[in-house]
C-alpha cells in the first residue's frame, strides 16, 4: 500500500523480536559474526551498498543508526544518509571528503558561523581556499567560479537573515562545470524541500533542530547521491564521525511527529508575525511572508511549507535596551539552537563591513548602528501567550 509521509513518519521502525513500537537501542562496539565467511559475505554487502541490518564494526553505527539512515533516506530521497554525532559534523564531513589541497570552495556569504570558520580558517592550512559569495546575487556567485573550483556550499535560507537562493540556477551552473553542490537544508528540512531531487550532491539537516524537536539530542544527517556516496564513505569510515545509538533512538522519536509539529510550529510563527509588523520599533521582520518580495517567490517556488525561525531588526540607539528586551522575555529561552518545543530569542552580533570588504567573507548584511538583529524562534505554546510576552517586553526598546 502507498503511503504519504505523514503516515511514514509514524510506522517507520519497530522492535519485532520484543514487540515494542519503538526499535531497540543497541550500543556495540564489537560485532560477532559466526564464521570469518559469514564476516566476508558481510563486507561485500556493505561494500556493494546493499541492504544491511548491522554494520561489522562499532564505528560505522549499530542497527539503531541503519534504522535512521532508512528513515531519512526515505525522506530525502537519497541513495545513502550519513549520520553524525553534532549538526557541524555533517557539514565538516562533507568538506574534508571532498576537499583537497589545490581546491577552491564558493560559500555563501550567510552561512552558519562555525561553517564560516571551517571554510575560511582551518581549510586555509590545508591549502584550501574557501570564497565568499553575496547570496543575494547570482552573478556574483558566477564571477567567483574558477577551474579550482570543487564545492559549492548553499545555506538556504540563511539562519540569521533568511536571504534565499535560486536553487535550480545553482544546480545548473555546477553541473555545466562539475562541482559538487552541498545545501544546508536545516530551516525547511526535507519534508518541504528536497534537494536531492532538485540535483544537488548533498543535503544536510542538523538533526539536532527540527528532526530532534526536543532539545535534548544532537545529530547530524548527510543525505548523498550516488556520484559522490564512495569518497564520503572512505572518510566517514575513517574519521568516526558517526552518531550514536541513544541520540539516534531520540531522532527517531521525533520525526515521529516532524509534519504535525512544524505545522503548528509555521501556524504559530503567522500570528506571531501578524502582530510584529505592526510595531514602530521593529524595522524588518526577515521572514518570506510579504508575496511581493524576492525571498517570498523564491520560498514559493522551492518549498512547500515554512517553519518557525525567524530574525526581526530591531531600530534602536541604545544596545542595551535590545538587550532589556530580550532579557525580559519570559517565554522565549535565551540560547544557541533552535528547532525544538520551546520558543527562543537571541541578539545576533553581526556587523557589516564596508562594500568592499563583505565578499573577503565577513556577514555582508548591511544595516545601520541604530539597527539590531533579534532571532527568533517560534515554538508551540500558546501563540497568543507568545504575542503578550513580546507586547510586553518591546517597551523597553528605546
Amino acid at each position: 500500500m502507498k503511503k504519504s509521509i505523514s503516515t511514514f513518519l509514524k510506522h517507520p521502525t519497530k522492535d519485532n523480536s520484543n514487540r515494542s513500537a519503538n526499535p531497540a537501542v543497541i550500543r556495540a562496539s564489537t560485532i560477532l559474526f559466526n564464521t570469518m565467511q559469514e564476516l566476508y559475505q558481510h563486507e561485500k554487502k556493505i561494500k556493494k551498498h546493499q541492504k544491511i541490518s548491522h554494520y561489522s564494526y562499532g564505528r560505522y553505527g549499530s542497527s539503531t543508526t541503519i534504522e535512521l539512515e532508512n528513515i531519512l533516506k526515505e525522506l530525502e530521497q537519497a541513495f545513502h544518509v550519513f549520520l553524525t554525532g553534532t549538526g557541524f559534523g555533517g557539514v565538516a564531513l562533507a568538506i574534508m571528503s571532498l576537499c583537497r589541497p589545490g581546491d577552491e570552495i564558493l560559500v555563501s556569504d550567510n552561512v552558519y558561523g562555525p561553517t564560516k570558520e571551517i571554510s575560511e580558517k582551518l581549510l586555509k592550512e590545508f591549502n584550501v581556499t574557501a570564497n565568499f559569495y553575496n547570496p543575494d546575487s547570482f552573478e556574483d556567485l558566477k564571477n567567483k567560479v574558477s577551474k579550482k573550483t570543487k564545492m559549492i556550499l548553499v545555506e538556504n535560507p540563511g539562519s540569521n537573515t533568511f536571504e534565499f537562493q535560486d536553487l535550480s540556477k545553482i544546480v545548473n551552473l555546477a553541473k555545466k562545470k562539475n562541482i559538487f553542490t552541498f545545501l544546508d537544508n536545516t530551516w525547511g528540512t526535507p519534508l518541504y524541500l528536497k534537494p536531492l531531487k532538485l540535483g544537488f550532491d548533498m543535503s544536510f539537516s542538523s538533526a539536532t533542530k527540527y528532526f530532534s524537536g526536543h532539545s535534548d539530542a544532537m545529530g547530524g544527517s548527510l543525505a548523498v547521491n550516488k556520484k559522490v556516496f564512495k569518497q564520503i564513505m572512505f572518510f566517514y569510515k575513517l574519521s568516526g564521525y558517526r552518531m550514536s545509538a541513544d541520540e539516534a533512538y531520540l531522532i527517531i522519536r521525533g520525526l515521529r511527529t516532524l509534519d504535525t509539529r512544524l505545522k503548528q510550529h509555521y501556524e504559530n510563527t503567522k500570528q506571531v508575525i501578524n502582530f510584529l509588523k505592526r510595531q514602530k520599533k521593529i524595522k524588518e521582520i526577515l521572514y518570506p511572508y510579504k508575496s511581493s518580495s524576492k525571498n517570498y517567490k523564491l520560498w514559493k517556488k522551492y518549498y512547500s511549507g515554512a517553519t518557525g525561525l525567524l530574525s526581526i531588526v530591531i531600530k534602536s540607539k541604545k544596545k542595551s535596551s535590545v538587550i532589556k528586551f530580550v532579557n525580559s522575555l519570559e517565554l522565549f529561552g535565551i540560547g544557541y539552537s533552535w528547532g525544538g518545543f520551546e520558543s527562543l530569542a537571541i541578539l545576533q552580533e553581526l556587523r557589516s563591513r564596508k562594500k568592499d570588504e563583505y565578499l573577503q567573507g565577513r556577514y555582508f548584511f548591511r544595516f545601520n548602528q541604530d539597527e539590531h538583529i533579534v532571532r527568533l524562534h517560534i515554538g508551540l505554546e500558546d501563540p497568543k501567550d507568545l504575542i503578550n510576552d513580546l507586547k510586553k517586553s518591546l517597551r523597553y526598546i528605546k
